[in-house]
């Protein structure tokens, strides 16, 4: 509702002349996920890459609007931002905290401390390390679909100058079918993997779905 239909609804409705104008109406539109990114930032109060990146977005989206930059930047950008992140992603293979750990096999998520005790246990802890970067291969692969997807469907859809009413009017129409068609099959391929990772820790360690899940404390409870 914030981030994709709001701002698609204000680009494609408020832009003309007699309402908002097409830098009145982009400014509006994209400050309900600028607005909702910033406020998850200090609510959590935790530094948060992908979170900053996809504020980053918005602000280049409005920067090529009100700039009146050429529309080839939109879909240079719109490819740039997942792109960076599934290169972040094979980076974080080399390096002793692959990304996969922060955004599926973290503590939040799951009972990290139980699965890695049983896992030394049963002696499965190279045979689930070779797996999980297997895992990690696959997700850098969802953000480079969604980077091919994000640069096909700019270029498909905007072709007027930014800055202008027909821009906000693609604008808005892109940002509606990036869900269709980039967003929920992302989220399968994420949901994918992450049944590839429960099923290898069922596996490897005999532990049902709601011992492997993490559980909120008991401070959390409480509340």
């Amino acid at each position: 509702m914030i981030s994709v239909l709001l701002p698609s609804l204000i680009m494609m409705k408020l832009s003309n002349e007699q309402y908002l104008g097409a830098d009145g109406a982009l400014m509006f539109a994209l400050a309900f996920p600028l607005g909702w990114g910033l406020l998850e930032l200090v609510k959590y109060r935790k530094f948060n890459w992908i979170a900053l990146l996809g504020l980053i977005s918005v602000l280049l989206t409005g920067s090529i609007g009100l700039l009146r930059l050429d529309t080839q930047w939109l879909a240079i950008k719109e490819a740039a931002v997942p792109g960076i992140i599934g290169i972040a992603i094979l980076i974080s293979t080399q390096t002793r905290y692959p990304l996969i750990r922060t955004l599926l096999y973290n503590p939040k998520v799951l009972n990290v401390k139980k699965i890695h005790e049983h896992l030394e246990r049963g002696g499965h802890t190279k045979q689930f390390e070779k797996r999980l970067m297997y895992a990690t291969y696959w997700l850098s692969g969802t953000f480079f679909f969604s980077s091919a997807m994000n640069y096909i469907l700019a270029k498909w859809l905007v072709h007027s100058p930014s800055g202008s009413e027909a821009f906000n009017n693609e604008l808005g129409r892109m940002t509606l079918l990036s869900y269709p068609m980039i967003a929920i099959p992302s989220t399968l391929m994420m949901v994918a993997i992450f049944y590839y990772l429960w099923r290898t820790i069922h596996s490897l360690t005999g532990l049902s779905l709601e011992e492997i899940m993490a559980r909120p404390t008991k401070d959390k409870e409480q509340r």
